[in-house]
């Protein structure tokens, strides 16, 4: 079904990015710093930040502005300290949400959470109470316009992937986590493949529809907030969105 998938949670997240591109880029580079503390400056070593500069240029973010916060999270005048928490709650009527964040306060962002899902018919939940309904799992995502089925789908069986699934307007191609995903991307991208995104996802094993327009919008509201606040990383849910007219 159309609202599975994971381009139908992208294509609104994309609508927002065009508009909102520096907030993407902060928090990219939020990412990168934080990666470069914890492993060092050289993707060759550090293949979090080596994830982290894929999904950066995936983003449309400049070269010189990716080596400028890498130089900058190395260097020992740097004092940027995030930490990474992740939250789970229930949106209306009981939605699965996981928010990631990467935060120098967690007080503050607990606050603001709180505060999100409380304003909009949900609650915040403890450490396990929505995790198991969801695998980590590679989530590569390709325009259908640009590539034939049959040749993209023989291509990918030379790479370990899991699935792969047509939808109406892109293919999407799920992997094990870390050594399959990056093999996967790596092989396609070889292969002069180009993505709308690639990245490590938590993908819900069953999802959860929403009658009420009230509660839609309720839902809607509550995933825009999440995303705009700049301590909050990804935000994963089992909605099962309806198709935009």
């Amino acid at each position: 079904m159309s609202g599975h998938s994971k381009w139908n949670n992208i294509k609104h997240k994309k609508e927002k990015t065009d508009i909102q591109r520096a907030k993407v880029f902060t928090k990219i580079g939020r990412e990168i710093t934080q990666a470069v503390k914890e492993l060092g400056p050289d993707p060759a070593s550090n293949t979090k930040l080596r994830d982290l500069i894929a999904k950066a240029k995936d983003n449309n973010v400049p070269s010189d502005n990716i080596d400028r916060v890498i130089k900058k999270a190395a260097g020992d005048s740097n004092t940027e300290n995030y930490e990474n928490i992740t939250y789970e709650g229930y949106g209306p009527c009981g939605i699965a949400v996981i928010v990631d964040c990467l935060t120098d306060n967690r007080n503050r962002t607990a606050g603001n959470l709180r505060h999100y899902f409380d304003k909009n018919g949900g609650n915040l939940g403890q450490s396990g109470s929505v995790n198991w309904m969801f695998s980590k799992k590679g989530v590569i995502v390709i325009d259908k316009a640009e590539y034939d089925e049959d040749t993209l789908m023989e291509k990918c069986m030379e790479a370990p992937i899991d699935d792969f699934v047509v939808e109406d307007e892109v293919y999407e191609i799920y992997t094990q986590p870390d050594d399959d995903f990056r093999q996967t991307r790596d092989f396609l991208k070889e292969n002069d493949y180009t993505f709308i995104s690639a990245e490590e996802a938590m993908v819900p094993s069953t999802y959860t529809a929403i009658d009420s327009e009230e509660l839609k919008e309720k839902m809607q509201r509550l995933l825009d907030m999440l995303e705009d606040d700049d301590d909050v990383q990804n935000v994963y849910h089992n909605w099962d969105q309806p198709d935009e007219e």
